[in-house]
């Protein structure tokens, strides 16, 4: 069985008054949510000062008795800084900020007036109680906490050396990837601790939730920092982690490896929107070579008060305190008295997405908020050519622009994919006609 939570690899080892929303000109089409990518982590970083509330979404596919996760955490964590969370606010967060295809239509030439710009994670050894502390104790592993949150049992680790804690976790059944020894060695030379996190059946039964629910945990400290190193020791190959940061002041970016922005607000042959998935994996795995692997990519940033396009509706306040938005009664005076606004207020939304394996990235993510609050989005434009009657010259003018514009987006999907500019003109151009089964098949 893989022992690498698919929704969490990244983290994670196993066996270890109202904004107004505004409207945009044409409509939205489809978004390039998590969905698209098969080995996928979501994380959900909430940040201000040293204060951090970090959710992790778990999709697991086994037998329950077979999942837990090991975190590196930088303090030791109380009960009461642990919990469970709920995956639809991070489905919520994944929609809203996904990359987005819309479309517009041409104005009739001959009306009088402007055409529209485009905008911009059982073993079988288990020791229980006293026993188990004793011998963490006598392998240098502390037990620094242990507590059960909903369906988690969780204990809290420090050790002095890496061999003792990887021998304990051993004894209580958890299956250590090949390399995983260096990789403890250097977190607890940082002096860092080690979450650890397995399902109790019976509490899981006993809620009745046929799923593992997101973790999510609130701590202080300085660093900034999401540790991925232990992800990529027992990964089939590269994985897709994303990062959804929430902050007061502006935009994150990692300051250890490059904050590349993808590429958005070009123009794209019409069928395009039949195609879109396709379209964005290509997309992103093309940026991605082009980078050698070695980059952070911005997919979205912008102020959670309203959007334009919305792939989906802004969070509201509820979901961003669920979320572990902890500034949001100061924002609006609620300790005073007054009325809380319904919309949220000073919360910024940054969203990365980077494909890693061990060798490019050999250093865990380090982040900083920046004061930027510039919006960006991941953003790709149909233009629907008008197909009324040339009643005009400028009807005239307009059909003869439309063979140098199709040229012109069929070169820039070729740039943007890597796909043959000889294949997209003849779909471009209508000359492939594919029957419903192949379009199931194909994709």
């Amino acid at each position: 069985m893989k022992h690498v939570n698919a929704l969490v690899a990244a983290l994670l080892v196993v066996a270890l008054a109202t904004p107004t929303v505004l409207a945009f000109c044409g409509f939205y089409v489809a978004k390039a949510d998590t969905k698209l990518f098969n080995q996928a982590s979501q994380v959900v970083l909430v940040r201000h000062d040293d204060k951090t509330v970090i959710t992790m979404a778990k999709d697991f596919k086994g037998d329950l008795k077979e999942f837990a996760i090991v975190v590196p955490v930088p303090t030791v964590l109380e009960k009461g800084q642990v919990r469970v969370s709920d995956r639809a606010l991070i489905e919520h967060l994944d929609a809203y900020s996904a990359p987005r295809l819309v479309e517009y239509f041409d104005d009739d030439p001959c009306a009088l007036r402007a055409p529209q710009s485009v905008r911009s994670f059982t073993g079988a050894a288990k020791m229980q109680g006293d026993a188990m502390t004793e011998r963490a104790h006598s392998l240098g592993v502390t037990i620094e906490a242990r507590y059960t949150v909903g369906e988690y049992d969780i204990l809290i680790l420090s050790a002095r050396e890496s061999s003792g804690l990887e021998t304990w976790l051993r004894d209580n059944g958890y299956r250590l990837p090949a390399g995983a020894s260096p990789v403890l060695g250097s977190y607890l030379k940082q002096g860092m601790k080690f979450f650890v996190a397995r399902v109790n059946l019976k509490a899981q039964a006993r809620l009745g939730f046929t799923y593992l629910r997101p973790l999510q945990m609130a701590f202080e400290s300085p660093k900034f920092m999401l540790p991925i190193r232990l992800g990529t020791l027992n990964a089939d190959g590269p994985q897709d982690l994303f990062v959804y940061a929430l902050t007061r002041k502006g935009r994150v970016e990692t300051t250890n490896y490059r904050t590349v922005r993808l590429p958005t607000d070009r123009e794209l042959p019409a069928y395009v929107k039949e195609e879109f998935p396709q379209f964005y994996r290509a997309m992103f795995s093309h940026q991605v070579e082009r980078e050698d692997m070695r980059a952070v990519f911005l997919e979205y940033a912008w102020d959670m008060g309203w959007c334009d396009p919305c792939a989906a509706q802004p969070l509201s306040r509820a979901e961003l305190r669920k979320l572990g938005v902890f500034w949001l009664d100061d924002a609006d005076g609620e300790r005073m008295g007054r009325r809380m606004s319904p919309g949220p207020a000073n919360v910024f939304v940054t969203r990365l997405h980077v494909r890693y394996d061990a060798a490019h990235f050999p250093e865990d993510l380090v982040f900083q908020e920046t004061a930027d609050r510039v919006n960006f989005q991941g953003r790709y434009v149909l233009r629907h050519p008008w197909k009324g009657e040339a009643r005009c010259e400028a009807a005239e003018r307009y059909r003869e622009s439309l063979r140098a514009r199709a040229e012109t987006e069929a070169a820039t999907l070729a740039s943007l994919t890597g796909w043959p500019v000889e294949e997209i003109r003849r779909k471009a151009g209508g000359g492939e006609r594919r029957t419903w089964w192949q379009k199931l098949y194909d994709d």
